[in-house]
């Protein structure tokens, strides 16, 4: 068990979507956060990495930061996910070794499993396969970083631990079209088609892939709670423990937002993954956790959330 309240806490991505809530919660159970910024620090540079850890000397980093987005900028950006991603956790797992951190959490991916794991994912399936390929280097990079991690528990009896979550959603998500998720840019998407009295919206791939979402709240509880209770170098699960395919999930949100128009599928565009739905059972056991949030009640809390405020920073 590790003491939360007057722990010195470094949350890398502390100021981002899943990172700010994550923070709050540390601050709440009494802990001294500090969130570094990426325009200030570069963690993938070995030197900047090692100086911010020498400096802060906390007592636990949590490494939410990442460089990442939807199939598209996968797509466009996979030499950069992969040394982005990689560099950054080698030099900060290094950087925590070498002044003597006391605990580590490492944020991995569920584009790390191989493409066809079978439903639902189990933690032991990790490494039967390779990932599926518009996302594989981002998933490869971090799933290298539980390696690392390992091997430093072996050798240096480094307190590491490693969370994979599913896919996110919720307010204040990546609306951006370029470089966003499914969920928001569906939404997006939507609401801007009803509110100019579109008659279709596009939707990429054939509909027929599925996907396992988060609502962003649990997954911050989750990882305050391993941070908290957990303490092996298994990786664990982070999810809803339920699937939905995308045709469904775009009747959904189509329904939600009062969209009556055509939905128009664009087969010539990946869908990705087949499918995806993780094994949540290892996290109920190790440390409580268990997803509150149902998804299409996730789904309308963001919605509301961009038809109030997110159009308008746009």
């Amino acid at each position: 068990m590790t003491t939360l309240a007057d722990a010195r806490i470094v949350v890398t991505g502390g100021a981002g979507f899943l990172g700010s809530r994550v923070v709050d919660r540390f601050r709440k159970a009494g802990a001294d956060v500090l969130v570094p910024r990426s325009r200030d620090f570069d963690f993938t540079n070995q030197s900047a990495a090692a100086e911010y850890v020498r400096q802060s000397a906390p007592d636990i980093v949590v490494h939410l930061a990442a460089e990442v987005g939807g199939i598209g900028a996968n797509q466009a950006n996979p030499g950069r996910y992969f040394f982005a991603n990689m560099a950054m956790g080698l030099h900060l797992i290094e950087a925590c070794r070498e002044y003597e951190v006391d605990k580590y959490v490492q944020a991995g991916t569920v584009c790390s499993y191989p493409k066809h794991t079978p439903v639902p994912f189990n933690e032991d399936d990790l490494w039967n396969g390779f990932p599926e390929e518009t996302n594989a280097p981002y998933g490869v990079a971090k799933k290298a970083l539980l390696t690392m991690l390992q091997a430093y528990r072996d050798q240096y009896s480094f307190n590491g631990i490693y969370l994979i979550p599913v896919n996110l959603y919720g307010p204040g998500d990546n609306f951006d079209l370029e470089t966003s998720h499914v969920i928001p840019a569906l939404i997006r998407k939507f609401v801007a088609a009803r509110d100019r009295g579109e008659p279709s919206v596009e939707v990429w791939g054939t509909g027929t892939a599925s996907r396992e979402f988060l609502f962003v709240d649990d997954a911050a509880e989750a990882i305050v709670l391993a941070t908290e209770r957990y303490d092996e170098g298994e990786p664990v699960n982070i999810g809803a423990g339920s699937e939905i395919t995308i045709k469904d999930l775009v009747t959904t949100i189509s329904r939600l937002i009062r969209f009556d128009g055509e939905v128009v599928w664009d087969s010539s565009r990946p869908d990705g993954q087949p499918r995806r739905m993780l094994d949540t059972s290892r996290a109920s056991e190790r440390f409580g956790f268990k997803a509150q949030v149902i998804l299409e009640e996730g789904l309308a809390r963001t919605i509301r959330w961009w038809e109030e405020q997110g159009q308008a920073g746009v």
